[in-house]
């Protein structure tokens, strides 16, 4: 099968490496020599300049743009794709629907683990497509049918953002314990291999049993847990959730 990528930024590339050991894949961009610079680092794959009119007939477009660049880029795509699968936040099907003509749509929101091949991606759109949606975006880590548009716009603000957010805990670990006297190289080992092992836990236990089952009476990890709960970590975590929820349904209003 093959795929047509419109765009090459973080997120196409993530995709791309991720995508390309089981697609034959072609990428239109607007810069020459950036689609050199990817072409060099993913032999396989062809590139071409966008030009002024492109034929799309029968292709299965994986749209990975800026959403603010779509009503300059989609006079540019002639014909009728097959499939149209949009990474755009906040861009709804039906808006997506009125620029570029396509048989079926899908909306996405893959995150940068595409590149190793764990991104947490969430789909939705035509149910015919369910099954191949699903199937294509296995290939870079696992993925989630939702059942509508808005759905998805929240959980953009869970897995679509949430690298940000986690990176930002796992800088703030690793300075916590700079600061109190361990070498930065040190600081960054525990952390990493921290997340390393976190996962297979979160996958198998509720946070609440995890939490419980290393916070003994009186220790140390009560004591962090209290100073986290002091300066709400907590509620700041579920503003950024609610505040990125905010702002794809703002983007989708725009678009």
């Amino acid at each position: 099968m093959k795929l047509t990528f419109i765009g090459n930024g973080n997120m196409a590339k993530a995709l791309i490496e991720g995508l390309v050991s089981s697609y034959e894949i072609e990428v239109f961009g607007r810069n020459e020599a950036s689609l050199k610079a990817l072409k060099e680092r993913v032999p396989q794959i062809t590139t071409k300049v966008l030009g002024e009119l492109e034929d799309m007939t029968d292709k299965n477009i994986i749209l990975c743009v800026k959403p603010y660049s779509l009503p300059e880029l989609a006079p540019k795509l002639s014909g009728e794709a097959n499939a149209l699968y949009s990474v755009l936040a906040g861009t709804s099907i039906e808006s997506l629907a009125t620029q570029i003509k396509a048989k079926k749509y899908i909306r996405t929101m893959p995150n940068l683990g595409a590149s190793h091949l764990k991104s947490m991606t969430t789909i939705t759109g035509d149910e015919c497509l369910k099954e191949q949606a699903i199937d294509i975006f296995n290939q870079i880590g696992r993925s989630l049918w939702l059942s509508s548009e808005n759905e998805l716009d929240i959980a953009t603000g869970v897995a679509g953002s949430g690298p940000a957010y986690l990176a930002l805990i796992s800088e703030a670990m690793a300075d916590g314990a700079v600061q109190q006297g361990l070498k930065r190289g040190d600081a960054q080992t525990l952390v990493t291999g921290l997340f390393e092992g976190f996962a297979p836990l979160l996958a198998n236990d509720n946070p609440a049993d995890i939490k419980d089952g290393v916070m003994s009476p009186g220790g140390t990890t009560a004591a962090g847990y209290a100073a986290m709960e002091r300066n709400g970590v907590r509620n700041a975590m579920m503003e950024a959730i609610a505040d990125a929820y905010s702002k794809a349904k703002e983007l989708k209003a725009k678009n």
